[in-house]
């Protein structure tokens, strides 16, 4: 019984996707117009930044959200994954990988701030922080990750925990992350601060947590 009712519900699925997939799209929005004229408001000169982090804010904020909820999925699920795999250990590509990190920190350090003007901002430095971790880990430098502990737990939340608490301040104005203009974008760089480590703490979760070997440190 129990698979007659998933396999209508599966198929009444598949029947509204296609349904929707074959409407003809309504015609495209510009919205390039009514994003330049408030871009003096934003608090930022780049309008993809702009769009991000303050006229659709929420959007970011929830995305965010599913990103560390994906990360606490997979912990929580107790997949195991340790190997007795043995590790190879290159000096040269030990030495690259040394000299290659403090460089990609950089890179997330100048994405950052040049995402209030240019491309960049917290996704793309976080991306680079967790590629630079997990360089260091294919080289041996960097230990798989065991269950987080309490400082790591505070690093992956953060930047959602900064987000959030900066989005429940602002309701008292009656929306969600509107942002006060002279305040906007120092409030901004606050959020994307926090979102860079803990995006690059996540993504590198997604890839540390899951590489763990028996004997690995937390």
């Amino acid at each position: 019984m129990k698979r007659i009712v998933v396999g209508l519900g599966a198929l009444l699925f598949a029947a509204v996707m296609i349904g929707a997939l074959l409407e003809p799209l309504p015609g495209g929005v510009n919205l390039r117009a009514s994003v330049a004229t408030q871009m003096t408001a934003s608090g930022v000169a780049h309008p993809v930044t702009a769009v991000l982090l303050n006229f659709r804010g929420y959007d970011t904020l929830l995305e965010i959200a599913v990103l560390l909820l994906a990360l606490i999925v997979m912990l929580a699920s107790g997949i195991d994954t340790a190997s007795d795999r043995p590790h190879a250990v290159n000096p040269v590509l030990q030495t690259l990988a040394r000299l290659a990190a403090p460089l990609m920190i950089v890179v997330a350090v100048y994405l950052l701030w040049a995402g209030a003007f240019q491309p960049g901002g917290a996704f793309q430095a976080g991306a680079v922080l967790a590629a630079a971790a997990v360089l260091l880990h294919l080289t041996g430098l960097l230990p798989s990750w065991q269950a987080p502990q309490l400082r790591l737990r505070w690093g992956l939340a953060v930047g959602f925990l900064v987000f959030l608490a900066i989005a429940a301040g602002l309701l008292a104005q009656g929306a969600l992350l509107q942002y006060p203009p002279a305040q906007a974008g120092a409030l901004i760089l606050l959020i994307e601060a926090g979102l860079t480590l803990s995006l690059g703490l996540i993504l590198a979760g997604l890839f540390l947590f899951l590489s763990r070997d028996p004997g690995d440190d937390a």
